[in-house]
């Protein structure tokens, strides 16, 4: 059986198992530039966890020794860990994948004026969160001047060779809804967006992810505030399709925090949920070198519905389009 965490008291999530790992998701800590209202992982300027080199070091390790096909970085902003450079340097010697969870306005931060010539240098996959083509509604997500500042940021990397077709250059959009909904169909919206931020401003982008909030930390408290909470928590488990249980990330990935210590998955991680290795409370990536992992149960929770609700969401985007397509 999986390990159920009660973060919500009606039925329980499906039991889940780890199939073969090939992606490798590490927090390189909490600190950002920005700090939005539908953040997951509270991240913002104040913050101060970042990875150390040490614990970079581990990890590109057990990146070679466990033959990690995909390398997804993440944060808060992970570009403002000093160490950031180094680990796409050298994941992406070792011929492995490396996406960059990039927020956009960190592109035109002072000291981070070069990364997006870095990121193209590398051939580094973007993954940017614009949730809306509209100015008036990511501004008010993720605050004042967010929009133009994303604006700017894509127009750049467009000019480096990201989001064309046959450019070679990966660039793919997020969408989050701005409160407690489910998001709409991702194809129907990537049309959109493609049409609207080439016919408004000239950009191009590969694919647009949607993805569901996920009601724990800095949205949680928002829901709790007005009293919906509890209303969002039953929109997604009704919502719940058991089709995208075969395609959540949490059985092909687990996720590294800013310490070294591992989980089933990003979201697991904010909410204290360590994988669980042979009875053991935590483990560090340190000591996973000779661990199989296939098989093993996922600790799950309420929250969990969040990735399975609808067309279901994860890291990659709407599940039953992303199985359709493989």
């Amino acid at each position: 059986m999986s390990a159920v965490h009660p973060i919500i008291k009606t039925a329980s999530f499906p039991p889940l198992r780890r199939a073969r790992l090939t992606t490798l998701q590490v927090n390189l800590g909490y600190v950002c530039n920005q700090q939005c209202t539908h953040c997951h992982v509270n991240a913002g300027p104040k913050r101060r966890e970042l990875m150390s080199r040490d614990t970079v070091k581990q990890v590109l390790h057990y990146l070679r020794a466990a033959e990690i096909t995909t390398l997804d970085i993440t944060g808060g902003a992970p570009e403002m860990n000093p160490h950031f450079r180094e680990l796409v340097i050298a994941a992406r010697s070792e011929g492995v994948r490396v996406m960059d969870r990039c927020n956009l306005t960190i592109l035109e931060q002072p000291g981070y004026e070069d990364m997006a010539q870095f990121l193209a240098g590398h051939q580094v996959e973007i993954v940017a969160s614009l949730p809306c083509y509209l100015e008036d509604n990511v501004d008010k997500q993720r605050g004042d001047g967010v929009f133009q500042a994303s604006l700017r940021a894509l127009q750049k990397l467009n000019r480096l060779g990201y989001g064309a077709e046959d450019g070679g250059l990966t660039l793919n959009l997020v969408y989050n809804p701005a409160g407690p909904s489910l998001p709409p169909p991702q194809a129907a919206l990537e049309s959109d967006y493609k049409r609207e931020l080439f016919s408004r401003y000239g950009i191009v982008f590969n694919r647009l992810y949607t993805l569901a909030n996920m009601p724990i930390n800095r949205f949680a408290a928002v829901l709790k505030k007005e009293g919906r909470y509890q209303d969002y928590m039953r929109l997604l488990q009704d919502a719940h399709q058991d089709a995208n249980l075969d395609g959540v990330m949490c059985r092909s990935l687990i996720s590294v925090d800013w310490r070294g210590y591992l989980y089933d998955c990003d979201f697991n991680q904010m909410l204290d949920l360590p994988l669980r290795i042979n009875g053991k409370a935590r483990t560090h990536i340190s000591a996973l070198m000779d661990t199989d992992l296939e098989g093993r149960p996922i600790v799950i929770g309420g929250h969990c519905y969040g990735c399975t609700a609808g067309q279901g969401s994860s890291c990659g985007g709407a599940l039953n389009e992303e199985m359709q397509q493989s």
